[in-house]
């Protein structure tokens, strides 16, 4: 026999693979824990029928087995006692840009804050939006409602209409923020993200890149989605003249690629006048060495 005495989880409506304890008053061989099926029904030993518990509050339970009992012939009176050892029916997961990834039981009250929170946060790379996909419907039909809600209302202004309460079967979806990509002459290419509300223009992306590595080419090329299915469109950009405030910062879109290019025969001369320069120097230094 397994003790069923077992301390009562926040009351809530008992689902598929939820844990009961089922204790019967002077009945130790219906006393036990059992496992809700995955069609939502228990059995117990002596009883003929299933018993549906997928529905129902636990206290109705205790009514529902105890009128069974009854109808069996098994007991005259039974005291019967249902408690939730372990809900595992109301999954809550938290996917995407968020700091630990996790699924939890919806017990008790919970709110999509706490999902976040249990999350550790939303990561660097969230985007500026939050998606919830919620089962809706009856049992064996349900549905996914997909709602969105924005990072800003729900966290920055705290609308408390944000903050929903989560019963189970959700699954929240944090997409990561679009990105700008920048590579070429700059010091760290790399994939930036574009945050809501901020506009990326080829400076502030230069900037996110730690700025021009020497020897830029006075155009840059800013590669972006073509209407057409697969193309790329190829924009020149006057890089010299907007880093010289000659000409208007140009506005990045989300998946743009900023690339600059190497001016290879400016650093060829460079580095050949240099090679020059240090080559009269050691022979200057040895002239003199040999005066002496």
């Amino acid at each position: 026999m397994t003790d069923a005495g077992l301390a009562n989880l926040p009351g809530q409506k008992i689902g598929p693979n939820d844990l009961l304890a089922i204790s019967v008053y002077d009945a130790p061989e219906l006393t036990r824990t059992v496992r809700v099926g995955a069609e939502g029904y228990i059995r117990l030993p002596m009883v003929s029928d299933r018993i549906q518990a997928q529905g129902l509050m636990p206290s109705a339970l205790e009514n529902a087995i105890a009128e069974i009992l009854v109808k069996e012939g098994l007991l005259v009176k039974p005291v019967v006692m249902v408690t939730v050892a372990e809900y595992a029916s109301r999954p809550v997961s938290v996917v995407g840009a968020v700091k630990k990834p996790t699924t939890f039981q919806a017990v008790g009250r919970v709110t999509l804050l706490d999902a976040i929170s249990r999350a550790e946060g939303l990561s660097e790379l969230a985007g500026p939006e939050i998606l919830i996909s919620s089962p809706t419907g009856e049992p064996g039909e349900e549905k996914q409602l997909v709602q969105r809600f924005l990072v800003r209302d729900l966290i920055d202004n705290a609308k408390p209409e944000m903050n929903l309460v989560l019963h189970g079967g959700e699954e929240i979806r944090v997409p990561e923020a679009r990105k700008i990509f920048v590579t070429g002459n700059v010091k760290k290419p790399g994939a930036f993200p574009v945050k809501e509300d901020n506009q990326m223009t080829v400076l502030k992306a230069l900037a996110l890149s730690e700025g021009l590595s020497p020897f830029p080419q006075k155009f840059a090329y800013v590669y972006r989605k073509a209407d057409n299915e697969g193309g790329k469109a190829e924009i020149q950009v006057e890089l010299s003249k907007i880093m010289q405030r000659k000409a208007v910062d140009f506005a990045l879109e989300p998946e743009d690629t900023l690339y600059v290019p190497e001016d290879v025969g400016r650093k060829r001369w460079v580095g050949t006048t240099e090679k020059v320069v240090a080559f009269g120097m050691a022979t200057a230094s040895g002239v003199l060495i040999w005066k002496r």
